[in-house]
């Protein structure tokens, strides 16, 4: 076969040649007229001649059999290929789940429970918990760690190695999985999920994602999950928190009632709304100072319902009106959106006209101008705040909460209903709210021992009254021939363990401390606070309740005067 070098070479020698000639034929003519005759028929004829040249080469043949042999052989390749993944398709099933899905966090920890795993060769080690509190898998040997047993969320559990092909049996059914990495958006690790079913139903892979989604479910009953939006604009699974019980949160009378029996009739009311052309949105405002329970009453109610809560952070850095409106569009239809403090994400832009309000607020809001203001990267304006909460792409289904601690500074367009259909006033504690407290803080956890007999407590650990503590101190130095020093220390020691009071006692313990305890004068959480340094010395915590509220009031009294004073200065230094 020729080489290509000189089958170019003999093909340009024979073009000149035919150049050459024609070139002298058109010298020999005389006329114009005959010139362009001659030019016209001579150009096929140099074409014909250029191609039966090609096709006289033996070696251009054998070049273009290859090509055209080489085509068919790719297109035989590629018809095989497509066959065989569309044969092969026929009998898998393959599911890719995202990182950023809940079923993703089904999977691996249904993946993490598989029995399977024990015996795999290449595994991973992990102590990720998937949202949950543990992974609810120990490995062997694990069950015999004291330590590992106590702090569960920190369990060890084996996991599909990264990039690697994992094979398991689900219900007689050989299943491959795969952990992809891959770089998202700005360089940002994403993992994906592949699982690959020999199967032709999709009946299989409904009852594993079924199975997953239990699992999960089952691990979770006592939690609740806690979702916050990243720089994407996504939401992501940040926390589960255990439910708390509503019996633990005290509040005015009426409130919890309120709340609980509004948000299951909104929820039990889909269809009421539909038929009357309502968005299906309810909105809550939870407003006054601070420490009076407005958090504590949602992480409650979620609980109580079953709802997620997912946390929109207003003062977000870049988030504007848009990124907002698509996290509130994202939603699922049944949930709490939180928006806490929602007076301190805006600077003005959620404030009230000065001539529309009171002396009151006015003050207020000239305090808050005065106040330094930190650099907030947030772009979100009212307009945009409004159309995100009931604009055309605003969800249907979820319950808003938010909460302020300055009501007066809000914005009447925020407040009204349909945004923010009811508006709960939140107060200081009151008598009732300190009786009730107390009675949670040391009524027995086990109903069947809520009637028992007091049982019996060291006297000199502050669980017993002071009489009693005289009498056993009496009965003891009768049996003691030798006095016994205690020991010489400070503080509240954990390891001590409350009493078992009756009903009855708490009861009169509970009014005696609510007696000393002014009305609407401390916050919840100041009582709360109090309460926790004697949570295992019930008596104590009624003898120095007196003394704990003239500290306060003191310490309140200065701060006052502080304030007053610099005030003042300020005035001056103004003047």
């Amino acid at each position: 076969m020729a080489s290509p070098i000189l089958i170019a070479q003999q093909i340009f020698s024979a073009l000149s040649n035919s150049n050459s000639n024609h070139i002298g034929c058109l010298n020999a003519t005389a006329t114009n007229a005959t010139l362009h005759s001659a030019h016209s028929t001579a150009l096929p004829i140099s074409a014909t001649s250029f191609i039966s040249l090609l096709v006289s080469y033996s070696a251009l043949q054998e070049w273009l059999k290859l090509l055209l042999f080489g085509g068919i052989l790719e297109s035989l390749r590629r018809l095989g290929l497509h066959l065989y993944y569309k044969i092969y398709g026929s009998f898998f099933i393959t599911a890719r789940f995202e990182e950023d899905d809940s079923s993703f966090d089904w999977m691996m920890l249904w993946l993490s429970k598989q029995p399977s795993w024990k015996n795999a060769r290449d595994v991973e080690i992990s102590t990720r918990s998937f949202g949950l509190n543990s992974n609810a898998v120990l490995i062997e040997g694990e069950e015999d760690d004291l330590t590992a047993l106590l702090n569960r969320d920190r369990q060890l559990a084996y996991l599909p190695s990264e990039a690697s092909v994992h094979h398991l049996w689900y219900k007689r059914h050989w299943v491959r999985v795969t952990r992809i990495i891959r770089q998202g958006y700005n360089n940002r690790r994403e993992e994906v999920l592949e699982v690959c079913i020999l199967s032709t139903n999709h009946r299989i892979l409904n009852q594993l994602l079924l199975d997953a989604k239990k699992v999960y479910q089952t691990a979770q009953q006592n939690t609740i999950s806690i979702y916050t939006s990243d720089s994407n604009n996504s939401w992501r699974h940040m926390a589960s928190r255990p439910k708390r019980p509503l019996k633990s949160i005290v509040l005015d009378h009426g409130i919890k009632d309120l709340l609980i029996d509004d948000a299951r009739d909104f929820l039990a009311s889909k269809a009421w709304y539909a038929a009357r052309g309502i968005p299906f949105r309810r909105g809550y405002l939870l407003y006054g100072v601070p420490g009076s329970g407005k958090t504590s009453i949602i992480h409650g109610l979620a609980g109580e319902l079953g709802l997620d809560v997912y946390i929109v952070s207003l003062s977000r850095s870049l988030l504007d009106d848009t990124a907002l409106n698509e996290l509130i569009s994202d939603l699922p239809e049944k949930c709490i959106a939180l928006m806490e403090d929602i007076d301190a994400a805006f600077s003005q832009t959620l404030k009230r006209d000065l001539e529309k309000e009171d002396e009151e607020a006015a003050k207020d809001i000239k305090d808050e101008k005065d106040k330094p203001k930190a650099l907030s990267t947030s772009k979100v304006s009212l307009s945009g705040l409004l159309n995100a909460l009931d604009g055309v792409g605003a969800q249907e289904g979820r319950i808003l909460f938010a909460t302020t601690n300055k009501y007066s500074s809000l914005d009447p367009a925020l407040c009204r209903p349909g945004r923010m259909d009811i508006h709960v006033h939140f107060k200081l504690a009151s008598k009732y709210q300190a009786r009730e407290l107390y009675r949670c803080f040391y009524l027995p956890e086990e109903e069947e021992h809520a009637d028992d007999d007091e049982s019996p407590v060291i006297a000199d650990s502050g669980y017993v009254s002071e009489e009693e503590k005289a009498a056993r101190s009496s009965s003891s130095d009768e049996d003691t021939a030798f006095p016994i020093k205690s020991a010489d220390f400070s503080g509240y020691s954990h390891h001590a363990r409350a009493p078992k009071l009756s009903s009855a006692k708490v009861a009169t313990l509970a009014a005696k401390f609510a007696g000393a305890i002014p009305e609407r004068e401390f916050s919840m959480a100041a009582l709360q606070g109090y309460l926790m340094a004697f949570k295992t010395r019930p008596y104590d915590a009624v003898r120095d309740a007196p003394e704990w509220v003239k500290k306060e009031r003191a310490e309140m009294a200065k701060k006052m005067e502080l304030s007053t004073s610099s005030e003042a200065v300020k005035e001056n230094s103004e003047t």
